[in-house]
């Protein structure tokens, strides 16, 4: 799994690609909470590139999301396909997490609050 992270207006973008299972999820959220100690505002998570998350991927988005709340930051997960979108409704991630269309809707979030 390749992940691209960059900085937007102080809103730290992870885009992983590929598949977020039980083999890539260990390496993924050690790399992500290492980004999350540098003071961004918050995390935009775009799935656009992801074609699979399993429970060990959702369990990482939770660990990531507990951490950006106890620092009162936002998460908003962004552009998910219909494949991965299916799984979170399954589990009822759609209830738990902020989700945007699209990572400029997710942005927008960050200059609107």
């Amino acid at each position: 799994m390749d992940v691209i992270v960059e900085t937007n207006d102080n809103v730290l973008v992870v885009a992983p690609r590929g598949r977020l299972d039980s083999a890539a999820a260990p390496a993924f959220e050690q790399r992500l909470l290492g980004h999350l100690d540098t003071g961004e505002r918050g995390v935009v998570l775009d799935l656009t590139g992801l074609d699979y998350i399993s429970s060990a991927g959702l369990r990482v988005l939770l660990v990531v999301a507990k951490r950006l709340r106890a620092g009162n930051r936002r998460f908003v997960v962004c552009a998910l396909r219909s494949a991965v979108r299916e799984v979170f409704e399954l589990s009822g991630f759609t209830a738990i997490f902020e989700i945007r269309p699209t990572v400029a809707d997710g942005l927008a979030c960050f200059r609107n609050s």
